[in-house]
């Protein structure tokens, strides 16, 4: 197949890319250079001259702090950007991946969001990702929205890097532990999604690693397998204050991935290892 990428220049399009190389399809990666998704006559051009039959959108405005004081660009880019992209879809009746977050849901509650649950963002970025959900399934059929959460890849900035990067420097850290949720490696993530591609199991879906953890448990396992001694306080929300709300259930049912007949991602202390060692923050 040939399949267009956006935001090749992020952990998950990087890796899309690599994986679509991997199976054999041709993979066309743009990011904001080649086709700026904001521009609805330069997404069709893009598009049109691409010769493909499906579209992996993981370009995104994902600074969710910056989006409180930003709330037009992240709308354009967000929801705006995602509708040109559907209507060309449309047109040329081509498939199209999504890729969306846990933050289109209030973030309230314990049980595990189901994919079609009721959409009731908390903050100016889960608004915009969420109206471009409505975009998708506004204008196709041939979709898949894919939500995911505490996203870490190789190619860019992410909490693992953050926490490293500060134990460097400090030999305690207080981290919040009353947001519970699942990591997401976007290299085992990206497999998921060329499965996806090749199938015709259109609808929404959760994809995040398997099991469950607070960011101060992500944080204390992160050092364990790094093998640094470093101390980490575990502190509330309230404790450290952000700009834009932040979800406490960050739990996602993952039950239509299996029952569809896609494999789970791994666990998320597996995915840990290997992309520690996919760093080289440990020996492979």
């Amino acid at each position: 197949m040939r399949i267009l990428v956006t935001g090749v220049k992020g952990q998950l399009g990087y890796d899309v890319m690599n994986e679509l190389a991997k199976r054999g399809h041709t993979g066309i990666g743009v990011d904001v250079e080649e086709m700026d998704i904001t521009d609805a006559a330069k997404v069709e051009q893009v598009i049109k001259a691409s010769d493909v039959e499906a579209v992996i959108h993981c370009a995104a405005y994902t600074a969710v702090d910056a989006a409180e004081d930003n709330v037009e660009i992240c709308h354009k880019i967000n929801a705006e950007g995602t509708e040109n992209i559907a209507k060309v879809c449309k047109e040329l009746d081509l498939k199209m991946i999504y890729i969306s977050t846990d933050y289109v849901f209030n973030g309230e509650g314990t049980r595990p969001w189901e994919p079609d649950d009721e959409r009731e963002p908390l903050n100016v970025y889960g608004q915009a990702k969420y109206e471009g959900e409505l975009a998708v399934e506004k204008y196709l059929e041939k979709y898949y929205i894919v939500r995911i959460a505490w996203v870490f890849g190789v190619n860019g900035k992410n909490f693992i890097k953050t926490m490293l990067n500060l134990s460097e420097t400090h030999d305690e850290l207080s981290v919040v532990n009353d947001q519970i949720g699942s990591p997401t490696y976007t290299y085992d993530l990206a497999k998921l999604l060329v499965d996806m591609v090749e199938t015709d199991k259109y609808g929404r879906y959760h994809a995040t690693n398997e099991g469950l953890c607070t960011w101060y448990e992500f944080a204390t396992e992160i050092f364990r397998q790094a093998g640094k001694e470093i101390t980490v306080h575990p502190v509330t929300s309230d404790q450290f204050p952000s700009k834009a709300r932040r979800p406490h259930n960050s739990r996602m049912s993952k039950d239509k991935l299996e029952a569809n007949g896609f494999d789970r991602l791994p666990t998320w202390q597996d995915a840990l290892n290997r992309y520690l060692k996919a760093i080289g923050v440990i020996e492979a």
